[in-house]
C-alpha cells in the first residue's frame, strides 16, 4: 500500500473550487499546509476538506484523483470518525470493567 501521494497546489486548488468553495477559503487551507511544510496526514486533509464544507462523496472523488485506494479511503474516514468520538466523548466518560 502507497503511504505517501503527491498532488500540486494548482491541480488541489483547481479540484477544491471546482466543488463551489471560495478561492479565498481554498487559499486559507492551503496556507495551512504551507505551515506544515506541505505535508499533512491524511486523516488531518480529509478534516480540513470537511471543514471546507465539502460532502464525504466529494471528498472521496478528491482522494481518488490523488491516488488513494477504496480500502485507504474508509481507513482514512474511519481514523477521522474515531477522532471525532474521542474529542466529544473521550474526554467526558470513561469505562471501566471489573471482575
Amino acid at each position: 500500500m502507497k503511504n505517501s501521494f503527491v498532488v500540486s497546489k494548482i491541480d488541489l486548488k483547481k479540484m477544491i473550487t471546482s466543488l463551489g468553495i471560495s478561492d479565498g477559503s481554498v487559499e486559507v487551507m492551503l496556507s495551512r499546509l504551507d505551515k506544515e511544510h506541505k505535508h499533512v496526514d491524511a486523516v488531518a486533509f480529509v478534516g480540513m476538506l470537511e471543514k471546507l464544507g465539502i460532502n464525504p462523496q466529494d471528498i472521496t472523488n478528491i482522494l481518488r484523483r490523488i491516488g488513494f485506494g477504496d480500502t485507504s479511503i474508509t481507513r482514512v474516514f474511519n481514523t477521522l470518525d474515531e477522532e471525532k468520538i474521542k474529542e466529544t466523548y473521550g474526554k467526558v466518560s470513561k469505562l471501566n470493567l471489573v471482575d
